[in-house]
């Protein structure tokens, strides 16, 4: 758990709402209480590139109790961090490889996608900045943050998607026992094949299971049996979601919060984790 305390590093235009949100009002005894996890979305994405070295060093500077991320797989089995299907958003990739049938992680290899620019579409600061894999993310964070992987939900993969990344993690298993010892690991994913494969293969690590939608009371009490969190967005959360879900066991993290004003409400309700693009303004 975080101290709810004050904005370490922001742009101004967000240090401005953030005193005058999150923190307005806030007594010495209420920024001495316990909060939930900060949960930094694609790393500290809202003032670096995503998913990006930059932002995940970002977020572990902001004190940041997890960092998430989005775990694809390249053409020759690099498992990348990067959020979206396709990679014309927030990389050179139509510059570099004009004219591709596609613009999929999994169409490229790593040393294809190596020397994309995922950094200028951000901002001029960032230009140059590279993609980055599963495998330095986790040197990243090590000893330092947690890190919440999302197995990417992304229609192309096989079923072998959560074999990988158990194989990743089980090859680095000083990492894995420190960061279980901590609190400090765990898998989601939107599929419930996906999270089930990840659960089979590794039961130690805790598995969200993420949901746009709100779940139905006989949805929870199935994912009850099998999974430790119920991950669903911000905006279809109250208070009977938060207890009926720690009733049943299970730890609940939102997603994507932003705004000060839901970061206030969803720790109210007593979620356990707040997944945002803005870390320093919970840390």
């Amino acid at each position: 758990m975080k101290l709810v305390r004050s904005l370490l590093r922001a742009a101004p235009a967000l240090a401005a709402l953030t005193a005058a949100g999150v923190l307005a009002g806030a007594s010495g005894a209420q920024a001495a209480s316990t909060g939930p996890d900060v949960i930094a979305h694609r790393g500290s994405s809202g003032v670096a590139p995503e998913n990006t070295a930059a932002a995940t060093r970002l977020a572990v500077r902001q004190d940041a109790d997890f960092v998430e991320i989005d775990v694809q797989r390249t053409k020759d089995g690099k498992l990348v961090n990067f959020h979206d299907c396709t990679m014309e958003r927030t990389t050179d990739v139509e510059e570099v490889y004009p004219g591709r049938p596609s613009y999929r992680v999994s169409d490229f290899t790593w040393d294809e996608l190596r020397v994309l620019d995922a950094g200028s579409w951000f901002s001029d600061r960032y230009a140059g900045e590279p993609l980055i894999t599963v495998d330095r993310v986790i040197d990243i964070v090590d000893r330092r943050s947690g890190l919440l992987a999302e197995i990417s939900p992304c229609g192309h993969y096989d079923a072998s998607l959560p074999a990988d990344l158990a194989e990743l993690l089980r090859s680095k298993p000083r990492y894995v026992e420190r960061a279980l010892a901590r609190d400090r690991l765990a898998v989601q994913s939107f599929e419930l094949d996906d999270a089930r494969g990840i659960k089979d293969l590794m039961p130690e690590v805790p598995i969200g299971v993420l949901d746009a939608d709100r779940p139905t009371d006989a949805e929870l009490v199935a994912l009850s049996a099998w999974a430790d969190q119920v991950n669903p967005q911000y905006t279809v959360t109250d208070q009977a979601l938060v207890d009926r879900v720690h009733e049943l066991g299970m730890d609940i993290n939102v997603w994507t919060v932003d705004e000060p004003g839901a970061m206030r409400a969803m720790a109210g309700l007593g979620v356990d984790g707040i997944i945002t693009d803005y870390p320093q303004s919970l840390t």
